[in-house]
């Protein structure tokens, strides 16, 4: 892999600024918290531009602020100060309880269709999905090449997405 230039990490930075930002303030819904986690994504990503997989730059960066924008709001959560007589979770620190189970549910449920996949692809799947793993890194693991990592990775994705599909338009799942 050859390492990146600035020029060229400068325009990553203006082609996917807006997205990096809109992943933040999603999660954060601070405008002001959003932009710096912005300028903290884009660094963290230059100090680690090295380990950015080819052709995947786009996903990279996404994970990276939306991973900066949950150590957020953890450290805001764990942070945040609750006075005499306040009742509660102070607003905006924490999604609504209906809202984190719906989403933790989901995440059970995917990890339950990632560890039911057959393999080759399950093993890539549980590496770079769950335990976000590079490409680069399942590679290493498993002992196979980059390339068939991410071929198999791309179909193990879209697996999933049949799947998924599957069970949206069914109600439930019919394997």
């Amino acid at each position: 892999m050859t390492a990146m230039t600035k020029e060229a990490f400068s325009q990553l930075v203006v082609r996917y600024e807006r997205l990096v930002y809109t992943i933040c303030f999603q999660l954060v819904r601070d405008p002001e918290a959003a932009e710096d986690l912005t300028q903290d994504a884009f660094l963290s990503a230059y100090l680690h531009r090295d380990a950015m997989p080819a052709g995947y730059e786009r996903q990279w960066l996404g994970r990276i602020a939306a991973n900066k924008a949950k150590d957020y709001l953890q450290s805001a959560w764990n942070r945040r100060t609750v006075l005499p007589g306040d009742e509660g979770i102070p607003p905006g620190l924490a999604p609504p309880a209906e809202a984190e189970a719906l989403s933790q549910s989901g995440a059970a449920e995917i990890a339950d269709l990632i560890l039911g996949l057959k393999e080759p692809y399950q093993s890539v799947c549980r590496l770079c999905l769950l335990e976000e793993r590079s490409p680069e890194e399942a590679a290493l693991a498993l002992g196979r090449p980059v390339k068939t990592i991410h071929t198999q990775l791309a179909r193990g994705k879209k697996l999933l997405r049949e799947q998924l599909e599957r069970r949206d338009y069914h109600g439930t799942l019919s394997g």
